[in-house]
């Protein structure tokens, strides 16, 4: 039997509503949880360390996203890069330096390198609220954080998900523009304090 069968449509009622609360989705004391993007339920955006940077900015754009992870040889993490690393003064900064053009760079030459990536422990975030999660990025500087948990099939350390200001900013019903940390900052602490 195929899935029509089983599924009638009908039209809409004359009176039907919008079932919307009017209320921000998360807010400064929810759970820390309800604001994490969990790769166990949405696609990770990833990317090669030899694509181009040209390739890496389409694929954010396509995407609908400012983070791609840098993934090598079976799924192993290898860093991240952000819009900020592609858009930013990075890029020609990095393409002076080897005489080349900024659309001739790769993903390895821009990426932050996952030595250097701050997590935070997923059994943390079960405990944490959303001010928390912002004050940790307003800390450490940076729009996205990486969450780590174990994986029960194999026991090894995985990527479980991640936080970003910009998306917890949408959540709490601010429109955050643009790259500017400080003011991104200064926008979701304008809306908590209402």
């Amino acid at each position: 039997m195929t899935l029509a069968a089983k599924v009638r449509t009908h039209k809409i009622s004359k009176n039907v509503t919008l079932s919307a609360s009017g209320y921000n989705l998360v807010g400064a004391d929810s759970p820390a949880i309800e604001a994490m993007t969990d790769f166990l339920r949405v696609n990770v955006v990833m990317i090669g360390p030899d694509d181009s940077v040209i390739e890496a900015n389409a694929r954010m754009i396509a995407r609908g996203v400012r983070m791609l992870i840098v993934s090598g040889t079976h799924d192993a993490v290898l860093g991240l890069i952000t819009a900020r690393d592609i858009l930013g003064e990075k890029p020609m900064q990095v393409a002076q330096a080897r005489g080349c053009k900024r659309d001739e760079l790769r993903v390895a030459e821009l990426m932050t390198p996952i030595g250097h990536v701050d997590t935070l422990y997923f059994n943390e975030v079960l405990h944490a609220r959303v001010i928390d999660i912002l004050d940790a990025l307003k800390h450490l500087g940076r729009q996205h954080i990486l969450v780590e948990d174990v994986d029960p099939t194999s026991g090894l350390p995985r990527v479980r998900g991640m936080f970003s200001a910009t998306n917890i900013g949408r959540q709490l019903g601010v429109p955050v523009l643009g790259f500017e940390l400080a003011s991104t900052f200064a926008e979701i602490e304008a809306a908590l304090s209402n």
